[in-house]
């Protein structure tokens, strides 16, 4: 059985070593990076299962990182920065992280969300056992199989989670699910507080679906004070 490999990016060698401790008592395999290059070489040369990724790094910063890494590889991405601001968290969302810690952070916290978004990805990477159907619906195509998503025939590229949440809705037309129902399924832990997650990933969902130019509520609708729901 193929032993999951995590990659574990920052150049505080102390924070990468802490982090390595707690992981490898879970039975991962470590690969560590010191700079931006290095973990986008890194990623290249071997098969990576899950990024933790700081921002300030030398020669790339984790923003670029992560927009070359989403080029050609969809693994689950944690950012664990000193940058608080929501600015700085909504930006590594929008760029395709699947998650955002901010130093000092607590290490068990960090192994139970690696371990959650382990379970997650590796639950939509086993074949079923029955194939899917297609979702289809006014132009937009989801294959649940191969997760994939086309507008009117021209493919678009989906984060791992942005999928998990067009999927969850498209799969229950017009049920309204409020943003702490789509955390706790699509990230599979606890909704915590101060979790804007949801809210940005469905704004970043809705521009690469085309909804600001097509029609803002075309497929995604936001029903206000209670949640979302997908037009089928």
């Amino acid at each position: 059985m193929k032993r999951i490999t995590i990659l574990i990016a920052d150049d505080e060698r102390e924070i990468a070593d802490l982090i390595a401790l707690h992981l490898e008592k879970e039975g991962y395999h470590l690969i560590k990076a010191y700079d931006g290059k290095e973990a986008v070489r890194a990623v290249q040369a071997h098969s990576i299962d899950l990024i933790i990724l700081d921002i300030m790094m030398p020669g790339l910063d984790g923003y670029e990182v992560t927009r070359q890494v989403r080029e050609q590889h969809r693994m689950p991405i944690i950012f664990l920065s000193a940058k608080t601001s929501d600015f700085d968290k909504i930006s590594g969302l929008v760029l395709g992280a699947d998650d955002y810690m901010t130093k000092p952070f607590n290490p068990m916290e960090l192994v139970a969300r690696v371990n959650a978004h382990l379970r997650r990805s590796m639950q939509f990477s086993q074949p079923a056992a029955d194939s899917h159907s297609l979702l289809e619906a006014g132009g937009l195509t989801i294959d649940p199989d191969k997760r994939t998503v086309c507008v009117y025939g021209k493919s678009v590229e989906l984060t791992p989670k942005e999928f998990d949440i067009l999927y969850l809705l498209a799969s229950y037309p017009r049920k309204v699910f409020s943003a702490e129902n789509i955390f706790e399924q699509v990230w599979g832990e606890a909704y915590y507080s101060g979790g804007n997650t949801v809210m940005v990933h469905i704004r970043t969902l809705r521009k690469k679906l085309g909804e600001e130019e097509l029609n803002k509520n075309k497929w995604i609708k936001t029903v206000w004070g209670v949640g979302y729901s997908f037009n089928g």
